[in-house]
């Protein structure tokens, strides 16, 4: 085993594993993955407490009809803003955290000055925290959605004027 680059003395290599969590951190990955010589080493950022939270599919047109109305007018109010030239639309379908773990301070708040590429919020989609960064700096004027929202791709989530 210890001609394996990844391992000595049939442990694995911390240096190799420290190195991969710093790439994790500089370039905030949800997580990272190599194989060498046939040995494979993962690693992943850890998941916030709140990530336990069970994620609910948006209903599905056999649902009561007081939901499918609520359902309906939500899209309304927030349909106007999704054609904004500032809104920040959500990558992906999931669930929104505004803030690292909980209790933690929010990564944005309405009346923030931002820079491009800043963090805005996570989006855990498939067990997977992804961020959502600025897409240019400006300031906050909205944030449209609400922590552990679950959302849907294209949903507008943020308005940066």
């Amino acid at each position: 085993m210890a001609d394996k680059p990844s391992e000595k003395n049939g442990r694995f290599d911390t240096g190799l594993i420290r190195e991969l969590a710093a790439i994790l951190r500089e370039a905030d990955l949800g997580e990272i993955e190599i194989e060498q010589g046939g040995t494979r080493i993962k690693v992943v950022k850890p998941a916030v407490a709140a990530a336990h939270v069970a994620y609910a599919p948006a209903p599905v047109a056999a649902a009561a009809a007081p939901a499918a109305t609520a359902a309906a007018a939500a899209p309304t109010a927030k349909g106007s803003l999704r054609d904004h030239p500032g809104a920040v639309k959500s990558p992906m379908v999931g669930t929104v955290y505004l803030q690292a773990e909980e209790g933690a301070k929010k990564f944005i708040a309405v009346g923030d000055n931002v820079s491009g590429g800043q963090t805005l919020l996570l989006i855990e989609a498939m067990k997977t925290f992804n961020p959502v960064t600025a897409p240019r700096a400006g300031k906050v004027t909205q944030i449209l959605i609400d922590n552990q929202q679950p959302v849907e791709f294209g949903e507008p989530l943020v308005i940066i004027e």
